[in-house]
């Protein structure tokens, strides 16, 4: 199982959760405390901000964040759950979701899935340069990409909801 969630939400939802691994997408020099309950070795913070093109000053979404997501995705035992958070747990976050259970389940649809993240929360609102990434670094053809598109923007919030999301 996976759940998404803000920052502000990240201890409480790892203790609700039991969650045994930890993903955090945050932007540069933005303050992050390891809940005690996630190990060092199941914490996975990537350092980059929430945009979709090149920005000055800014840290573009690249090929070796895509990687190293996907790697700590891979070694996921899935016993216990997986927290994945960014600063509002609408855009880095989601995307991130979406892309770990498509990579995890490699054929499941992408339509599907996209419309079940948007189901699970309706402020979603995934970036799209982590999912061209993916889509691209998966084989996925455009088709993850296509599927993000047609769920389009989320609801407008200032954080997102925690939110769980299922994978076989």
């Amino acid at each position: 199982m996976i759940w998404v969630c803000p920052l502000s939400q990240v201890e409480k939802t790892v203790s609700a959760t039991r969650a045994e691994r930890l993903l955090s997408l945050l932007a540069p020099g933005t303050a992050m405390t390891r809940p005690p309950a996630i190990a060092e070795a199941n914490h996975l913070f990537l350092s980059l901000h929430d945009i979709a093109e090149p920005q000055e000053g800014m840290t573009l979404p690249g090929e070796a964040h895509m990687r190293t997501l996907l790697d700590f995705a891979d070694s996921w035992n899935r016993a216990r759950p997986l927290v994945i958070n960014c600063y509002a747990g609408i855009s880095r976050s989601t995307a991130s979701a979406y892309i770990i259970a498509a990579a995890l389940q490699p054929s499941r649809d992408e339509g599907e899935l996209a419309q079940t993240l948007r189901l699970a929360s309706p402020s979603a609102t995934p970036n799209p340069r982590l999912v061209a990434l993916a889509d691209a670094m998966l084989g996925r053809q455009g088709r993850m990409v296509a599927a993000v598109r047609s769920i389009g923007r989320g609801a407008d919030a200032f954080e997102g909801v925690p939110f769980s999301l299922e994978i076989g």
